[in-house]
């Protein structure tokens, strides 16, 4: 954690995080939604899936205009899904800790950046069992345009690479193992590609944790999707890579430090 100048700055930078990330998390839900939908995310205001009219400032609010507006469209009167409070909730959170975590540092900005993309590409994939390509590359290119400014070295550079393309490769070789005992895709590439990325940002100890938490994340899924009577009905994997990847960049070496610890 970054020391700051006082406690009472500290908790301002942390009040101004959380309401920047509820608006964040807010236009992330709109982005996923019109990725999801085939529709460009950058161009034309929000309106209500429901009846397409325009919505307007008062309704843009995050999570206060779905409580003022009872969790219904102001024109068409149409349920709204507790999905938008909840996902803005959970953004505002996730900033506040990364800013928390990282300070305001160029390392912050990057890690940010990656956390938008593993949030988006959550939503998208739960909607639609696939992961753009775009938020790999967003991703990547963030990673590498810190690089002078994080001052990490060469070396260190070199091994986050690698593994990059242990990991990913790794899970690029069990998927194609799978398809064959199976008879079907296992794992879909946009997952793949995602491993990747994440041994970008977290090296071969923090990817091997990320790994397994992912594992232990995705069974829960799994048996949880199984009591609501989903059972043989597939899933998609790359949220529960995406909230493990999130957990190790935010809290992965004290967890770490604990874990070789117990084995110590």
């Amino acid at each position: 954690m970054i020391i700051y100048a006082s406690q009472s700055f500290l908790i301002f930078c942390i009040v101004v995080a959380a309401v920047f990330g509820a608006a964040m998390g807010s236009f992330l839900n709109c982005a996923a939604w019109r990725i999801a939908h085939g529709e460009g995310f950058l161009k034309g205001r929000s309106r209500c899936p429901g009846c397409g009219r325009e919505l307007g400032p008062a309704e843009l609010v995050p999570v206060l205009s779905w409580l003022m507006l009872r969790g219904r469209c102001r024109g068409c009167g149409e349920k709204i899904s507790v999905r938008y409070p909840l996902t803005e909730l959970f953004f505002a959170l996730v900033t506040a800790l990364c800013l928390y975590r990282f300070g305001l540092t160029v390392l912050c900005l990057r890690n940010y950046v990656f956390l938008c993309c593993l949030f988006c590409l959550s939503l998208v994939d739960l909607d639609t069992m696939t992961i753009p390509d775009g938020v790999h590359i967003i991703s990547a290119a963030a990673w590498v345009a810190a690089l002078p400014f994080t001052f990490v070295s060469w070396a260190d550079t070199g091994l986050h690479v690698l593994a990059g393309v242990v990991f990913g490769g790794g899970l690029l070789l069990v998927s194609l193992v799978l398809d064959k005992v199976l008879g079907r895709e296992s794992l879909g590439g946009g997952d793949i590609k995602l491993v990747a990325v994440t041994g970008l940002y977290l090296g071969m100890a923090g990817s091997l944790f990320s790994m397994m938490l992912a594992c232990i994340v995705g069974l829960a899924f799994y048996l949880l999707l199984r009591r609501r009577g989903g059972e043989g009905q597939a899933f998609p994997f790359g949220p529960s890579l995406a909230l493990a990847a999130g957990i190790m960049l935010l809290f992965g070496e004290p967890l770490v430090r604990w874990y070789t610890g117990l084995l110590a």
